[in-house]
């Protein structure tokens, strides 16, 4: 469990943001003048090299996204120059992909943050390259709300797998429905019938918080209180739930934990928009603010109180709650955690998504004077500050990832095992990297008093 430090406080983590920017600056440059794009996008690396992983193109968003950050961070034309210029090269088919349920990763990353940057004043403005962002965003969000399967409840946008599918991680997908809908635009289907894009958000939204998050309420065998299952399968002649599944976790009836971060994260990120929303935006769509509101709290409280006690001691937690070998690290939520055992992997990437989920609970539940609030935001900083440091953090030059001992797919064994390991580590990955760059772009706007950073605002 996280041995929470409640006097750590934003402005204390400012050396060790500094330092992270002048480390991410060098390796944004080295992926981009040594990595083969010709090979696809980088998704990992192996020995400290990025390579590409041909399952989906859910990553080059996060390589490009990264890019603007690191402008919106430090101020350097340089990345801005860069992230644009290869936003507007090479970003189009990802607003047109209808294979993936990825668009809010890949585009508001993208389209989206240089959209917010100009409509902050921190890029000049231009109508046509605003409305060039905007035209991007609109479409993407719709093309991401036509993977719709029917349920009982409602529905889903339904994963890459197919129409029976239901990836907890989309609900941090999302924001491209959310974020389309600010844009004013709706999806159009046959007949010319208007889709409304937040009611497709919100249904999506209930649909995960039933069927991907467990409340201990006598569910199955392994119901536990924020417990996550990866995929959630569908009946797709009836709409009715069948089972739960894991693709990258070890079991369905195990908690894959970077899943469990993009819950965290999404539906924290998913409130703090819908407290935007005037009552009347809920007219119409069979569910009352209040009952919305309601519904992503529980999902978001349970999967950050699973995450505060299923961490180590220094909030990291390993790849997944039921890997099979952990019984043998002997009381590892007891003590830090260390990604050169012998048995099972840390996922970094789980526990900076992770943090940014915490600290956005926090912040929103002292808006609505919840006395739970500090414990969240604590427990996100405390989390932040390790992954800030030694061992994580890649100080090695010649490595191109940014955040150490990331995890892809430990079950098809992808990951890049060191010579004299027995597991991975070591290695980096593109959503881990941008998520660590994301979260400390969070918090540095905190300390800097700079408007609170979300992806929804000033797009309107």
């Amino acid at each position: 469990m996280i041995k929470i430090d409640n006097q750590l406080k934003p402005k204390d983590l400012t050396p060790y943001l500094e330092k992270l920017w002048q480390l991410s600056a060098a390796k944004i440059n080295n992926i981009k003048k040594n990595y083969d794009a010709s090979k696809g996008s980088p998704v990992f690396t192996a020995a400290g090299k990025y390579t590409t992983r041909g399952w989906t193109e859910w990553t080059q968003g996060f390589q490009f996204g990264s890019a603007i950050l690191q402008f919106d961070a430090t101020g350097d034309k340089d990345f801005l120059i860069s992230g644009r210029g290869d936003t507007i090269k090479l970003m189009a088919p990802h607003v047109s992909h209808f294979g993936v349920h990825d668009h809010g990763f890949n585009n508001v990353s993208t389209y989206g943050n240089l959209l917010r940057l100009m409509n902050e004043g921190k890029i000049e403005h231009n109508e046509y390259e605003k409305h060039f962002y905007e035209m991007a965003l609109k479409v993407s969000g719709a093309v991401q709300a036509k993977r719709w399967t029917t349920s009982q409840e409602g529905g889903f946008i339904h994963s890459f797998n197919g129409p029976h599918s239901l990836f907890v991680d989309t609900i941090r997908t999302c924001r491209a429905l959310a974020v389309s809908h600010i844009l004013g635009h709706e999806l159009m289907e046959d007949n010319d019938k208007k889709i409304n894009l937040l009611h497709r958000l919100i249904q999506h939204g209930i649909s995960t918080a039933k069927y991907s998050i467990y409340y201990g309420e006598g569910r199955d065998s392994y119901d536990e209180w924020g417990r996550t299952a990866h995929e959630s399968i569908f009946n797709t002649n009836d709409g009715n739930f069948r089972c739960p599944n894991a693709q990258q976790g070890y079991s369905g009836f195990t908690t894959w934990t970077r899943g469990l971060a993009w819950a965290m994260a999404g539906f924290p990120e998913e409130l703090e928009y819908l407290e935007t929303l005037p009552e009347n935006e809920f007219d119409g769509l069979g569910f009352s603010k209040k009952e919305v509101k309601a519904i992503f709290l529980k999902a978001a409280k349970a999967t950050c109180d699973f995450y505060i006690a299923n961490s180590t001691t220094d909030g990291i937690t390993y790849w997944d709650c039921g890997a099979p070998h952990l019984h043998k690290l002997d009381n590892y939520l007891e003590k830090p955690a260390d990604p050169y055992n012998e048995f099972e992997p840390v996922d970094s990437s789980a526990s900076a998504i992770g943090a940014q989920g915490l600290l956005r609970l926090g912040n929103y539940l002292e808006q609505q004077h919840d006395d739970d609030a500090s414990t969240y935001w604590q427990a996100g900083l405390t989390v932040l500050k390790t992954l800030l440091q030694e061992p994580y953090l890649s100080t090695n030059e010649n490595h191109q990832g940014l955040l150490l001992h990331s995890i892809y797919h430990r079950p098809n064994g992808w990951d890049f095992i060191p010579e004299g390991s027995k597991i991975p580590n070591g290695e980096s990955s593109m959503w881990g990297d941008y998520h660590f760059r994301e979260v400390a772009l969070y918090v540095q706007r905190i300390i800097h008093q700079d408007p609170y950073y979300t992806f929804f605002d000033k797009l309107s």
